[in-house]
């Protein structure tokens, strides 16, 4: 049984970004948060197991360039997309990457919760994942732990 999950939110918009944050710490995740596709590969270890809820479109390096890069790097990370855009092709994008699941914005809260333990599980299941015993031992598999351009869990 896995007894917390590290999940990494990827979204330029800054409100957005802390809503999920906290909403994701209130349900006892520990949370990386990035204002940018770029910042979080600058910061994120292959080896470190979670799940990714990332904005579609962003300045700079865009959602679906992130999901492509991740399968470049042989990444199996259980991805969940979330896009403000009420446009069919996002969501196609999303499914040909392999996201488990797609949401648009502004996103329920339970159904985002329920898709992140259900992603985590899966993953687990298929021997991808290492169960995250405590804060201490999951953030010692982080590269920058405590600093930097994004939220950590307090």
């Amino acid at each position: 049984m896995i007894k917390s999950r590290r999940v990494f939110v990827v979204d330029d918009d800054s409100s957005a970004r802390n809503w999920l944050a906290r909403l994701l710490r209130t349900a006892g995740h520990y949370v990386r948060a990035f204002a940018s596709a770029e910042e979080f590969l600058d910061d994120f270890d292959p080896e470190t197991f979670g799940c990714l809820v990332l904005d579609a479109r962003m300045p700079g390096m865009s959602g679906g360039e992130l999901l492509a890069s991740l399968k470049a790097r042989g990444v199996q990370l259980p991805i969940i997309v979330v896009s403000a855009d009420d446009d069919p092709e996002t969501g196609r994008t999303a499914h040909r990457m392999n996201a488990t699941a797609f949401f648009r914005k502004p996103v329920d809260g339970l159904a985002l919760l329920d898709a992140i333990d259900w992603a985590v599980r899966r993953n687990f299941a298929n021997g991808s994942a290492e169960e995250i015993e405590s804060n201490e031992s999951s953030e010692k598999k982080l590269k920058n732990p405590v600093g930097g351009h994004h939220e950590n869990a307090p």
